[in-house]
């Protein structure tokens, strides 16, 4: 009896088949125009600058979906830091299908890498202080799937997946709200009516609305946006251990050990999914 498929299953073959209406269409007819269809051959992901590989078990789903000829060889698993040269899978089948897949394999492949190769790079800058590293939603529309993947594989943790999966209380929501408090009583107020089980976190801008948050249960963690890293050690002192903290809000490279170094429990960054450099990556016949 074959297992049942989980969402993130049904989310992956989404994607894949999406990816690949985009790219072939009606047809890949460069391909059927001069290769026989009984033609098979055999290629592999060549990797061409150092970096974190990643999306291995994508290709491996994407090439189950084209064709079930297609044989797939791992030689190197997600996660695993790359050079120059080195060879991360060879696939042998139809030479119409490892052509089908090329193109969409490489274009998630790089991504992916390139994702996992900077989250482990600020996980590293970090390793040792306790603080775990988050994403955020500041990803490509329709393939936050694959971005957050990448995430995991290079060593971070997911932050909410969308709108649906947990409760953040933002400064556009306090203020429209009426303020701390009223976002906070709405909230509960809404979850209880609604049967709803989401954790909430609440943003602040200021230590008197970190104060204002600590006069209410049922908050699991406090976003402290935007705080200088002095700022910061005050507010973690505040909090106490009241509930989790978390920074966010222009960490770079140059000053994420210092955030982690006041005891914050996570630190969440956009630019490990919104600005990074494809890792560049082939495949090749051979």
């Amino acid at each position: 009896m074959a297992a049942l498929k989980t969402q993130f299953d049904l989310d992956l073959e989404r994607i894949i088949l999406l990816g690949l209406q985009e790219d072939v269409g009606s047809g890949d007819h460069s391909s059927l125009a001069c290769i026989p269809s009984y033609n098979t051959g055999a290629a592999k992901l060549l990797v061409k600058e150092r970096g974190v590989i990643a999306g291995v078990d994508f290709a491996k789903k994407l090439c189950e979906t084209v064709d079930s000829k297609l044989k797939i060889d791992v030689l190197i698993a997600d996660g695993t830091p790359v050079s120059l040269g080195d060879v991360v899978f060879i696939v042998k089948g139809p030479s119409l299908s490892l052509l089908k897949v090329e193109r969409l394999m490489l274009n998630t492949m790089q991504r992916m890498s390139a994702i996992a190769t900077k989250t482990r790079h600020f996980t590293d800058l970090i390793d040792g202080t306790g603080t775990k590293l988050l994403d955020t939603r500041k990803t490509t529309p329709g393939i936050r799937l694959l971005e957050k993947w990448a995430v995991r594989i290079g060593g971070g943790y997911n932050h909410r997946f969308g709108l649906y999966d947990m409760i953040m209380l933002k400064d556009n929501h306090i203020d429209f709200a009426g303020g701390i408090h009223q976002a906070i009583e709405k909230t509960k107020d809404y979850l209880k009516t609604n049967g709803l089980n989401l954790d909430i976190i609440v943003e602040v801008r200021n230590f008197e609305e970190i104060e204002a948050v600590l006069q209410h249960e049922g908050v699991k963690r406090i976003l402290i946006d935007n705080f200088s890293v002095d700022d910061t050690k005050v507010a973690v002192g505040l909090i106490d251990g009241q509930c989790e903290t978390e920074s966010s809000g222009n960490i770079s490279e140059n000053t994420i050990a210092q955030y982690a170094a006041c005891g914050v429990d996570y630190i969440s960054i956009g630019a490990i999914t919104h600005s990074v450099h494809n890792l560049d990556l082939s495949f090749k016949a051979f």
